[in-house]
């Protein structure tokens, strides 16, 4: 397999990115000053080598704790479940939800063999209980889809009995979307406007 094909391959694995797309963006790289395309490859190396998961949150992060976990200035009794991480930056450019987050990794999707012991769920759990009632709140923010609905429910079932309110965020966001593509205003409209369960 050539180089090109494999580039081409590697790339079409993105979301979004198709066989022809991934062509033309190889065929761009090859037209650059080869120096862009070495600094490239070391911002990917530097970001599977330097990002992990939290270890409070599962958002990523250089240091074990990420930046909204030791920061000692958001509420500790909220914590608002997402269900990838690139979603904690969707909410926070809200600039209006100063609690916690957990990030799930997925959602449930029994047709794709993911259950409850596929997500970051046993952690969320813990830091309920372990938190000996300081949580008082916790926010079901995944997408409004048949699997983030599922998942919600599932949820809602599991953290109830452990003591916290549990809220989903208000029918603002469109069935379908997710967090990623919906715009700041519709996503502090919905924390604003999110109701119990």
């Amino acid at each position: 397999m050539s180089a090109i094909e494999l580039l081409s391959q590697e790339l079409a694995r993105f979301p979004g990115i198709g066989p022809k797309t991934a062509v033309r963006l190889v065929y761009y790289l090859m037209k650059r000053p080869k120096d862009e395309a070495f600094r490239l490859s070391q911002a990917i190396r530097d970001l599977a080598e330097r990002i992990r998961p939290c270890s409070q949150c599962g958002a990523f992060s250089e240091a074990e704790v990420c930046e909204v976990c030791s920061d000692p200035g958001r509420e500790e009794g909220m914590i608002c479940v997402v269900e990838e991480a690139f979603e904690v930056g969707a909410i926070e450019r809200t600039g209006e939800y100063r609690g916690y987050y957990h990030v799930l990794g997925g959602h449930l999707s029994p047709l794709d063999g993911i259950g409850p012991e596929e997500l970051n769920l046993k952690k969320l759990l813990d830091r309920i209980r372990t938190a000996e009632g300081k949580v008082s709140e916790v926010i079901l923010a995944t997408n409004a889809s048949v699997e983030g609905e599922a998942t919600a429910v599932y949820l809602e079932n599991v953290v109830r009995p452990l003591g916290p309110q549990v809220t989903r965020l208000a029918r603002g966001i469109p069935v379908g979307s997710d967090l990623e593509y919906v715009d700041g205003t519709t996503i502090a409209e919905a924390l604003s406007g999110r109701r119990e369960m």
